[in-house]
């Protein structure tokens, strides 16, 4: 009988950090505070996830029709549900270690430099894009918002409105962690579910269309297999909440014997199926209703009641000023912890009042240049959202735990592997397509 090698015990680890290196972490956004409860974790889940992207579902059913539209959006949910729950567990399997970075799960499964190199760049474009995309979007509902309550005002440029729907964002910046934006972020969450009941329930009330056609929209066939590529993204942009998923767990406290992945678990969990309470409803009921001449944010389509849909964009409004504030925080935490760590700034108030105002004035500059919507969710979908959120957990997964090959875990993660790969390659074809259509007739600064 041979002996049994017996694991190290690093739960007795001494920290070995310098009191400087612990005073930056201590200020840093991601590692300031870590006393989150788990119902922390379903509503900042709900808010990353449950964004614009829910309000361009009916419309993405419209380019893959009833077949394929409610296939991709199942499928999607399983994938990403069993995706996140892969970086739940993969969050502290070095015991006395968390990885408290999604970059820093890459740097463990692929090397110091190679991490670094696949994770940072697809983490930041998903990031920022949707941060830009958010800018479009609240200016988007401030226009409408604006438009039906007050039907005989001069018209305002769009510009202005992404411009309104900003300076929110030069205050709410300056909120130093994620604890501290838990109250913005609950009211988001209540916001989402909000206005996606109002976009099915205003959809159920206004009946289906007498002219309705769920015939696929384009007249040809390379139009019609563009747009279902382009309709891949916009579910893809849909279920992006993977990207910050390390971060909102890194703010829950953990023990050895209380870790916190299962708080963080309940709290997916439970996201999980709002986003299933939001996204299903508005996708199926809003295409049912509408057909293929549903416009790419559903609210659009929806004129009666006005205070009803006037309330639900003011609704987008204050949600998407969540979303924007938990999709900025770990750009903030990259800016900040290159700045301390690598060119030595003091770690101040005034560094972070710099950084993060030029962030909030560079993601609004490129939403006014490029308010392409439903081009942008389909491009940024598939570019960047495929990657992080179909099947760059699975590869960590197979090159940390090497599971038998053959073995279920080996198979359903080659098979999120393939389906995002597929993903990854043909949606951005779709949204730059669409792109390039909307961007023909269009002004600058319009």
């Amino acid at each position: 009988m041979g002996t049994q090698a017996v694991a190290p015990d690093y739960s007795k680890e001494v920290d070995q950090r310098t009191a400087k290196q612990k005073a930056i972490d201590e200020w840093l956004p991601i590692t300031s505070s870590r006393n989150a409860k788990w119902w922390y974790s379903a509503f900042h889940n709900v808010t990353a996830m449950v964004g614009a992207g829910v309000l361009s579902l009916p419309y993405a059913m419209a380019e893959l029709g009833w077949g394929p539209g409610v296939t991709v959006l199942i499928i999607s949910w399983i994938v990403t549900l069993y995706t996140l729950w892969q970086m739940v567990e993969m969050h502290e399997m070095v015991p006395g270690k968390r990885f408290d970075r999604y970059h820093e799960l890459g740097q463990h499964a692929f090397g110091e430099k190679l991490g670094l190199y696949i994770v940072v760049p697809q983490q930041l474009i998903v990031e920022v894009g949707v941060d830009i995309v958010y800018m479009v979007t609240g200016g988007r509902s401030l226009q409408k918002f604006h438009d039906l309550v007050c039907k005989d005002c001069k018209n305002i440029k769009l510009t202005y409105f992404i411009m309104i729907f900003a300076s929110a964002h030069f205050v709410l910046s300056h909120l130093p962690n994620f604890n501290a934006i838990s109250g913005v972020s609950l009211a988001a969450a209540v916001m989402s579910l909000s206005y996606s009941t109002i976009a099915w329930g205003a959809s159920i009330d206004k009946g289906v269309q007498p002219d309705v056609q769920y015939g696929y929209k384009a007249t040809t066939t390379a139009g019609t297999i563009f747009n279902f590529f382009s309709a891949l993204g916009d579910v893809a942009f849909a279920y992006a909440g993977h990207n910050v998923v390390l971060e909102i767990q890194a703010t829950i406290p953990s023990t050895p014997e209380k870790p916190s992945k299962g708080p963080m678990w309940r709290g997916v969990i439970v996201a999980y199926i709002v986003v299933a309470l939001c996204y299903f409803p508005v996708a199926l009921i809003g295409y049912w209703m509408f057909g293929n001449k549903v416009e790419d944010n559903i609210l659009i389509s929806l004129e009666r009641p006005v205070w009803l849909i006037a309330m639900a964009n003011l609704f987008v409004v204050v949600h998407v000023i969540g979303s924007y504030q938990i999709y900025a925080m770990p750009v903030f935490d990259m800016i900040e912890t290159v700045l301390v760590k690598k060119l030595n700034f003091r770690p101040s108030w005034m560094l972070r009042f710099v950084t993060r105002n030029i962030y909030v004035a560079f993601t609004m500059f490129v939403g006014i240049v490029f308010p392409f919507f439903g081009g942008l969710l389909g491009f940024f979908g598939g570019f960047a959202f495929a990657p992080t959120t179909y099947f760059l957990p699975c590869i960590m997964w197979l090159a940390i735990y090497k599971p038998r090959k053959f073995s279920l875990s080996w198979i359903a993660n080659w098979i999120c592997i393939v389906l995002g790969v597929i993903l990854m390659i043909v949606a951005p074809i779709g949204g730059l397509r669409q792109i390039i259509l909307q961007a023909k007739d269009y002004e600058f600064f319009s």
